[in-house]
């Protein structure tokens, strides 16, 4: 008799332990597939270069016309940019479609405005890296500084 009882209360716990890891895997799902909408907000003057203390500088007349992946498996890989949003993630719609394991679904977002090109995070797992500072908001992204997501890093380029 107290055997049985031990039997069912372990089964149960079992169960309960069970749901709470599907749960657990659905939500980490729903995260990774449904990006979230975003705002873009405008940036203050005086940006602030992530992981150098100074104001990052825009250098007139030299605008940023690639984005060009210089790390990963599509490293040498150039895309032109226009006046539209460039998505990054595994997706098959993104515009870049990374195959880096460290890389969700729709992982980040390039949006110009004003002349200039702003990174975004769109709520990717790991996280998006504007040279070693990570992305928490719409960040100017100045030619040359490394935008790492995973084990990739892509550039803006004149």
């Amino acid at each position: 008799m107290p055997d049985s009882i031990v039997f069912t209360a372990a089964r149960f716990g079992f169960l309960l332990l069970l749901w709470i890891f599907v749960f657990a895997v659905v939500g980490v799902i729903r995260r990774d597939l449904g990006a979230r909408p975003s705002r873009l907000v405008a940036a203050p003057r005086g940006v602030v270069l992530p992981g150098s203390g100074r104001p990052a500088r825009v250098r007139k007349g030299r605008a940023a016309t690639h984005l060009v992946v210089t790390e990963g498996d599509l490293a040498g890989t150039r895309v032109s940019l226009g006046d539209t949003p460039i998505t990054i993630g595994r997706a098959d719609d993104s515009n870049l479609v990374i195959t880096d394991d460290y890389a969700s679904a729709r992982h980040a977002r390039l949006v110009p405005r004003d002349g200039q090109w702003y990174v975004e995070d769109l709520g990717s797992t790991n996280g998006t890296y504007l040279d070693r500072m990570k992305v928490t908001a719409p960040t100017p992204v100045p030619l040359g500084v490394p935008i790492r997501i995973g084990r990739t890093s892509i550039e803006l380029r004149p």
